[in-house]
């Protein structure tokens, strides 16, 4: 459905969205920059290859995830464990996406986006590896499992977040529009999703749920192997930045900018008068991250609309659903047959979606998309309708929710300035995913009491309501291109 959003699920004064502009000023180049004739720039084969590698490692990191998803429940299982632990392991795989959001995006600010994207999938490998290295040696106990679990995901979030904020320069190299980059990194996860379900289902089937774990391990390898050696770091001499951990634009005159690959990282400029800015604190970078969503209109609409939203998908995607099925379709297979549907489908729209993205207005599509996305698909279960007509609700569900995050990706890369992308899209996603965790309970709750009948009808009716908001007009409009950027509040 929709959860995975990048409120995010989901750009700055230099990336591919908008020439070197101040804040504030209009964007009125749209989604794709022409290179300045004063240094024009050529895509090579490397700059083609870099933003593919970009995209492998984000699909095979998210691959990862899925075979985690599927081994950790069965080995619950395995140990005896009972549906409230599966429960239990399944908050603790979801409460880091909160909680290392908007922390490590900070960190990926300060440390660099290709750094933090390596160290990321280095430090999940290593604690998804030491899974089953435990359970085959010493054991591997419920509470370690959890604390591992709960590592793992802790740096999956910030490890997301560097790939996207590295997308912009990239493709900018690469020569391509900026709505099909954001399209193939997001249709890369969800074909990682669609094809991830199938290999991890094949191996906890075939060879258990532990060594299915070293899988997984591998995979994280494999994905900062690829960031390592083919994706180029930030380069300061196109975006007119410095270093990834400095807040300010390139030096004007009379000022030397740092020189790239310098040992320094904080001191981003040296001033005639052999001055040097104080650098900001961990806390008053994130306190920075936070005040620009809080002051972006447009921020501030999109975070409470995913919000809903995902609220409502996971009520409908982990209990309402499971449970139509159970009941009313015959049990998992036709369950099964309906999610791979929305995501085959979903796949397919991204994919489109991404050659005519740059045609289309953006708030028109986005909302009647979004309200496709979830409408049709809950009123046919209320309905309850045969399950033809359910795939066929799905169908057209997901191939709506494909242009979603192309939407969502883009504006926030051409509204927020590059400085603030990992702080910025660290708090989105936190509070994307903020209802997530309740979803589910609510929906439990609700077919226990209402019924899934008046449950799904109740889901579809609040769906689109809320997402047929933005035809409203209002601060929505920033979606557009051109659209103003907010100030920052910073001064060379």
């Amino acid at each position: 459905m929709t959860e995975d959003a990048r409120v995010a699920e989901s750009a700055g004064p230099t990336g591919p969205t908008g020439p070197t502009n101040s804040p504030g000023q209009t964007n009125s180049t749209g989604p794709t920059n022409s290179p300045s004739p004063a240094s024009p720039r050529t895509p090579t084969r490397a700059s083609r290859t870099a933003l593919s590698a970009l995209v492998a490692a984000h699909a095979i990191s998210q691959t990862g995830n899925v075979v985690t998803a599927f081994a950790v429940p069965f080995y619950v299982l395995a140990l005896g464990g009972s549906g409230v632990e599966i429960g239990v392991a399944a908050a603790f795989a979801t409460a880091p996406v909160i909680i290392g959001g908007p922390l490590g995006g900070v960190v990926v600010d300060r440390v660099g986006h290709r750094r933090a994207a390596i160290v990321a999938d280095v430090v999940s490998g290593a604690s998804v590896l030491a899974m089953p290295v435990l359970a085959l040696t010493v054991g591997l106990p419920f509470w370690a499992l959890l604390a591992l679990v709960f590592v793992a995901g802790l740096l999956d979030a910030p490890g997301q977040t560097a790939r996207r904020v590295l997308l912009p320069g990239l493709t900018e190299r690469a020569d391509i529009r900026i709505e099909r980059s954001v399209g193939l990194l997001d249709g890369s996860e969800r074909f990682a999703k669609l094809i991830g379900a199938s290999l991890a289902g094949l191996l906890v089937a075939v060879v258990g749920p532990i060594p299915s774990l070293f899988v997984n391990a591998a995979t994280f390898a494999v994905s900062a192997v690829l960031t390592w050696t083919l994706v180029p770091g930030p380069d300061p001499s196109r975006d007119g930045s410095a270093s990834p951990t400095s807040p300010h634009p390139a030096a004007p005159a009379g000022e030397r900018a740092e020189e790239p690959g310098s040992r320094n990282r904080t001191r981003t400029r040296t001033r005639t008068d052999s001055t040097e800015p104080a650098r900001a604190s961990y806390w008053q970078d994130l306190a920075e991250g936070a005040r620009f969503v809080v002051r972006d209109p447009l921020m501030r609409l999109i975070v409470a609309l995913v919000l809903v939203t995902n609220l409502l998908d996971a009520a409908r995607g982990s209990t309402l659903l499971p449970l139509y099925a159970n009941d009313r379709l015959g049990g998992a297979a036709a369950l099964g047959l309906l999610v791979a549907t929305m995501g085959g489908c979903a796949l397919l729209g991204n994919v489109v979606f991404g050659f005519v993205a740059h045609r289309v207005p953006r708030r028109i599509t986005f909302a009647l998309c979004f309200a496709l996305a979830g409408g049709p698909s809950s009123l046919a279960f209320a309905l309850g309708a045969p399950l033809p007509v359910l795939v066929a609700a799905t169908a057209l569900s997901g191939l709506a929710a494909g242009a979603l995050n192309p939407i969502l990706a883009t504006v926030e890369l051409e509204r927020v300035p590059e400085h603030l992308r990992g702080r910025v899209f660290g708090l989105l996603n936190a509070g994307a995913w903020a209802g997530v965790p309740f979803g589910a309970l609510l929906g439990g709750v609700a077919a226990d009491t209402i019924g899934l009948t008046v449950a799904f009808g109740i889901v579809a009716a609040v769906y689109v309501a809320v997402t047929l908001t933005p035809l409203a007009g209002g601060s929505w409009r920033l979606m557009e291109r051109g659209a103003v950027r907010l100030e920052t509040g910073r001064t060379p």
